[in-house]
C-alpha cells in the first residue's frame, strides 16, 4: 500500500540559470511531459524549484532523471533522444538513490565535443563498447539499428583524430544492399555510392560541422569509400570503420580485416539479423564472430533492444523480432 501511495520529491537546481532551465524543460515543457508519460508521475515547477508527485520508485527515478538532465544542460542541448536515454537508465538510478556517472571522463569513457555537445556512452553496453574501442586494435559492435554502433564508432574516430592518435579516418561501407547492385543505379560512381555512405556523413557533419568535414575530405584526412576500394591497400596510422558489415561476404570480410596496418584501430559494426546479400552466400560478419571470438586484441560488444536510443516504439519492435528470432541469435 505504501508503494502505491503518492509522495512528492522536491528539487532545487543550482545555479538557477534561466537558459539551462528552458533547455531542461524543452519547448512547451515537452521534456517534462515526456518524463511524466513514461514514469507515470506529475511534475510541477516554478523557476528552479521542481516538485515530482507519484509512487515512491517512479518519483525518485523522475527526480534522478531531472538531476542528470540539468547537469547535462551545462554542455549540451537536451533533445527528446537525450530524455529517452536518461529514462532508460532511470531504474538503475533510482536504486542508486539518484547517484550519477556524470563525469564520463573519470569513468574512462571516450568523450568528444561536437556541435551538439559531448558524446559519451549511455548504459553498460555502450560504455563497454567505447572502452573496447579505446583498448583493442579490432572491435566488433553487433546489434539492431538505433543502438549507437556507428555513431559511437565515428565519435571515437573523431576523438582519436583530434588527439593526433591517428593521421586519418577511413570510413567504409559495402555498396551492395537489399539486392540492388551499383550497375543498376543512376549516376556516376560517386552518385551511386553516396546513398550507402550517408549515415556516416551525417554523423561526421554533426560532430565536426559541414565546413570542416569538407576541408578534411579535400585533404584526404577523412576518406569515405565503398568496401571494394579497400582491395590491395594497407592502412597505417588510421582509424578504420566498416559499417553495415553484415552485408559483406566471407571473402570481403577477410580482405577488409587484412588491410589493417601499423598504428591503426578498426571498428566493425553490423546487425546479423539484417543480411541483404543474395543467398546462399554467407554473411562475412557472422563468420567473423564465430572465427575470431576469443582472439587476443579482438573485442565483441553485442547490443540488444534495451540499448536502442530511438523512438520507444523502435525498441518494442526490435524486442519483438529478437524474441521471435532468439534461437538464431549469437550468444553475447
Amino acid at each position: 500500500m505504501a508503494e502505491s501511495s503518492p509522495i512528492s520529491v522536491d528539487l532545487a537546481f543550482e545555479p538557477a540559470d534561466n537558459s539551462r532551465l528552458a533547455n531542461l524543460c524543452g519547448q512547451f515543457d515537452e521534456h517534462l511531459r515526456q518524463i511524466e508519460q513514461r514514469l507515470g508521475v506529475e511534475i510541477n515547477n516554478r523557476g528552479n524549484q521542481f516538485r515530482v508527485i507519484g509512487a515512491l520508485t517512479q518519483a525518485q527515478a523522475a527526480g534522478a532523471v531531472l538531476k542528470q538532465l540539468y547537469e547535462a544542460t551545462a554542455h549540451e542541448r537536451i533533445k527528446k533522444e537525450t530524455v529517452h536515454v536518461s529514462l532508460q537508465e532511470s531504474g538503475i538510478m533510482a536504486l542508486l538513490g539518484g547517484k550519477q556517472e556524470s563525469d564520463a571522463e573519470s569513468q574512462g569513457d571516450v568523450v568528444v565535443s561536437t556541435k551538439e555537445g559531448r558524446v559519451r556512452g549511455r548504459g553498460p553496453n555502450q560504455r563497454q563498447y567505447l572502452q573496447s574501442i579505446s583498448e583493442c586494435d579490432l572491435t566488433f559492435g553487433i546489434g539492431p539499428a538505433g543502438t549507437g554502433k556507428t555513431y559511437l564508432a565515428v565519435a571515437s574516430a573523431v576523438a582519436a583524430l583530434n588527439r593526433d592518435q591517428v593521421r586519418r579516418l577511413v570510413l567504409v561501407r559495402p555498396a551492395v544492399e537489399a539486392g540492388e547492385r551499383l550497375g543498376f543505379l543512376p549516376g556516376d560512381l560517386t552518385e551511386k555510392v553516396d546513398p550507402y555512405l550517408r549515415p556516416i556523413y551525417d554523423a561526421l557533419y554533426e560532430m565536426l560541422g559541414f565546413e570542416r568535414v569538407g576541408k578534411l575530405l579535400e585533404r584526404g584526412v577523412i576518406e569515405v569509400a565503398p568496401l571494394a576500394f579497400m582491395r590491395g591497400r594497407t592502412l597505417n596510422e588510421s582509424f578504420i570503420i566498416l559499417d553495415e558489415a553484415q552485408n559483406t561476404t566471407i571473402d570481403q570480410m577477410k580482405m577488409f580485416l587484412t588491410r589493417i596496418g601499423f598504428g591503426s584501430r578498426t571498428v566493425v559494426t553490423g546487425d546479423i539479423t539484417q543480411v541483404d546479400i543474395p543467398q546462399p552466400r554467407r554473411s562475412g560478419l557472422r563468420d567473423a564472430v564465430e572465427l575470431l571470438r576469443g582472439m587476443p586484441g579482438v573485442s565483441f560488444t553485442f547490443f540488444t533492444a534495451a540499448d536502442v536510443v530511438r523512438h520507444p516504439l523502435v525498441q518494442r519492435i526490435v524486442a519483438a523480432y529478437e524474441q521471435r528470432d532468439l534461437p538464431d541469435q549469437p550468444k553475447g
